[in-house]
């Protein structure tokens, strides 16, 4: 790229932004997938429109030296133009129209980036350019594949819920997802004579983790003695609980209170990572800063927004 880009092409850029995602979760993700900072991703306030906030970034990524900033949205325009579909515009009662503008604000984009593109003399810089592209194009389609297999064993686990075997596989699959998110963990092993899940370890902060693969929900006595497990360790150590049935009241109640170090996640948790509305580092953020905030260890997916 040479100098800096045009207005008119940095309005449609941040305008296929608007269209091509609905949520502001997918947004999100898709600007951090573009380098866009978790310091100005955080900045995002509740009452800020997607429009408001895209309006400001921009000008912040406009302002930054050495056209740092134009390079981005460039990098940006490209990877909204590559879009094939747009997942966050579907199951809506205006899905159609949703998608139609969406494909028309990518497809003036194309024809914007066309322009500019034709504007290279450099060859070897245009080459290096398509070549940097069908790398990242490759990695992502390699990251969805990835996600969805781990999505596929999942639902063919479920079909054994229950069982012991299924409890083992599980336990597998759960640091497999981790691994994925490349997330430092430990997997399961034993200590002082009992059996641990395993752990992870987030922004400096070590989880044990319990996994539960059973038909019921979890009561208060597993609660309980998971509790026991995570304040006999270190005092900045917390639990997370996983459980695919989920938990109940009782149980609920068990884990929370003030400053509680555990946290519960369920199937609902689990599939919304694998839907990539958000990766399993913020879901497990999200939860804590409820945790942090109510005393409430647990926080249901469709209350996230809240």
């Amino acid at each position: 790229m040479q100098g800096k880009l045009s207005p008119y092409f940095i309005d449609i850029t941040k305008e296929a932004c608007l269209k091509s995602f609905w949520r502001k979760r997918a947004l999100r993700m898709f600007l951090s997938q573009n380098y866009i900072s978790q310091a100005a991703l955080s900045s995002w306030a509740k009452d800020e429109s997607k429009r408001e906030f895209l309006d400001r970034l921009f000008g912040q990524l406009i302002a930054q030296k050495n056209n740092r900033g134009h390079k981005l949205i460039l990098e940006m325009a490209r990877n909204l133009s590559a879009q094939g579909s747009f997942p966050d515009l579907q199951n809506w009662e205006d899905s159609d129209i949703k998608v139609r503008e969406a494909i028309e604000a990518v497809n003036q984009l194309k024809i914007e980036l066309a322009k500019l593109d034709d504007q290279m003399e450099d060859k070897k810089q245009k080459e290096q350019i398509r070549k940097e592209a069908e790398k990242r194009r490759r990695e992502n389609i390699s990251l969805q594949q990835a996600l969805e297999k781990l999505n596929e064993r999942l639902t063919e686990l479920s079909k054994e819920l229950g069982t012991q075997q299924a409890g083992y596989d599980f336990q597998d699959w759960f640091y497999d997802l981790v691994d994925f998110f490349e997330l430092e963990c430990k997997r399961p092993y034993k200590t002082g004579g009992r059996q641990i899940d395993g752990s992870i370890t987030l922004d400096g902060t070590t989880f044990l983790v319990e996994l539960k693969f059973t038909k019921n929900q979890i009561g208060p006595k597993d609660i309980s003695d998971f509790y026991r497990k995570v304040t006999s360790k270190a005092d900045n150590t917390m639990g997370i609980f996983v459980s695919m049935p989920g938990f109940n009241k009782n149980a609920i109640i068990e884990a929370s209170g003030e400053r509680t170090p555990l946290l519960l996640l369920d199937f609902n948790h689990l599939y919304h990572v694998l839907g990539r509305a958000m990766t399993l580092p913020e879901v497990i953020n999200r939860v804590k800063r409820h945790a942090a905030q109510t005393a409430e260890a647990y926080l249901a997916v469709e209350n996230f927004g809240r």
